[in-house]
């Protein structure tokens, strides 16, 4: 499946230079990121992991599943954590119309009190992001410089964990999701990632924006 990179290269980031992929400003801090949620049992095993390690993260929110899972969006915020807008059906930038994404997201908003937003896949085009800006004024775009590859079912959880040891420093943005899909991947790296920012003495924060 390895069609993806774990670390942003940096034309990326110049390309899309209205989006935020890392934190300048970090005071030796790292940025954990979960996408795709809430989900009945992994996000709140994810929580769970956070305060183990006195970690707070940020939570990219799919608009129905915050729908389904009221109770589960709360308690991302209760235990002090930041949420975000990931669209309300996960749709890919790339293969919607603008219309149609601009609708989704602004769906996903009612119900998802943010200034943040990512977009799923990170596909999103120049016009998108300009629109998003002229649309919901003070948001702000949130990719990331390290990418875990939880996602990937063909990847080891092992490797998952490689991806994220070997190219976070301070102030990256970490992606992770709570999903099914991920979670073989997830319930190995993140406790051990946890420990490893823990070891290194880096706090670990959520955005917010």
């Amino acid at each position: 499946m390895k069609n993806y990179l774990i670390k942003t290269p940096t034309i990326f980031k110049a390309i899309y230079n209205r989006c935020i992929w890392h934190v300048t400003e970090h005071a030796n801090s790292v940025y954990i990121t979960f996408d795709d949620g809430p989900h009945p049992e992994i996000t709140p095993w994810v929580l769970a992991q956070l305060k183990q390690f006195n970690a707070k993260a940020t939570f990219f929110c799919i608009g129905k599943n915050v729908v389904e899972y009221p109770e589960i969006y709360q308690q991302i915020l209760a235990e002090g954590h930041s949420v975000g807008n990931h669209t309300h059906n996960h749709y890919n930038g790339w293969k919607v119309s603008n219309a149609m994404y601009f609708k989704n997201i602004k769906t996903a908003n009612e119900v998802i009190n943010s200034n943040m937003f990512r977009p799923p896949y990170g596909r999103i085009t120049l016009a998108q992001a300009n629109g998003i800006k002229r649309m919901l004024p003070k948001s702000q775009i949130i990719m990331w410089d390290v990418l875990s590859g939880d996602f990937d079912t063909e990847l080891a959880p092992t490797d998952c964990l490689d991806n994220v040891i070997s190219t976070t420093k301070p102030g990256s943005i970490i992606v992770f999701h709570d999903s099914e899909k991920a979670f073989e991947r997830l319930e190995f790296a993140l406790p051990k990632f946890l420990k490893y920012c823990q070891q290194n003495g880096w706090n670990m924060k959520k955005l917010n924006f």
